[in-house]
Order: structure tokens, then C-alpha cells, then sequence
């Protein structure tokens, strides 16, 4: 099954931390994805722009709106993800524990959806 772990940390807070700290942090991080690639684990995984540089598009009654950065009103922001492939929920965690990013902020993980062969009307009931 696959899970997206996104990571949230705040910026203000990270940059906050001693560069040696953050610059520790950063130096696992090839490592940790050289880890979960050789083992099967992470399928595909990145850092995001600051949230300075977000963009919120939403649409209602067929018109759009453009916000210029993230619309969520939280002291995190997401700041990266990684696409793991695992065997169940216990697996993702275990998986998103290791990744050194946990350590600024948290990793949310959460179970992609497969869309394949359903409704929609069964897609809108979840909404």
C-alpha cells in the first residue's frame, strides 16, 4: 500500500536552530533516502519551496480564486513529502520514525487513496 508522509515544520523555527544543528539534520538526508530507496520503501520524495512561494488555487460555482501563499492557518507549514510503498500503517510509521526531518517538525502520514474502479458518487459521500 502506498502512504505520502508529509513533513511540517516552522520555518521560523528551523531557521531559528544553530546552523550546525540544521546542517546535521541536512547531511542525513541523502542517506536516509539512499536507505529507503535500496530497501524498496520510498518511491519518490523532495523538499518543498518556502511557504513564502505557495500558491492556493481554489474553485467554487465555476469561478477561481489565487491566493498568494498557503491558505491553511497553522505555525507549520509543509516543507516536503516523500511516496512510500508499505506494507500497512505500522509499516509507514515505522518508515516516516527513521526520517531525519521528524526531528524539525512532524511527518503526517497518510494512505493513498486508489481511485481505480470507484464511483463517483462514492468519491462525493467521503467529502
Amino acid at each position: 500500500m502506498k502512504y505520502l508522509c508529509l513533513v511540517y515544520h516552522e520555518e521560523a523555527k528551523v531557521a531559528a536552530h544553530p546552523e550546525s544543528e540544521y546542517d546535521a539534520v541536512g547531511d542525513e538526508v541523502p542517506d536516509d533516502r539512499k536507505e529507503h530507496w535500496t530497501s524498496g520503501d520510498s518511491m519518490a520524495s523532495s523538499a518543498l519551496q518556502p511557504v513564502q512561494a505557495a500558491t492556493t488555487i481554489r474553485v467554487r460555482n465555476g469561478k477561481m480564486s489565487i491566493i498568494d501563499g498557503p491558505f491553511a492557518e497553522t505555525k507549520e507549514q509543509l516543507a516536503g513529502f516523500s511516496l512510500i510503498d508499505a506494507t500497512d500503517l505500522n509499516d509507514a510509521i515505522r518508515v516516516a520514525s527513521k526520517m531525519p526531518t521528524a526531528r524539525l517538525g512532524c511527518i503526517e502520514v497518510r494512505a493513498i487513496e486508489d481511485l481505480n474502479g470507484r464511483s463517483r458518487a462514492r468519491i462525493d459521500q467521503r467529502a
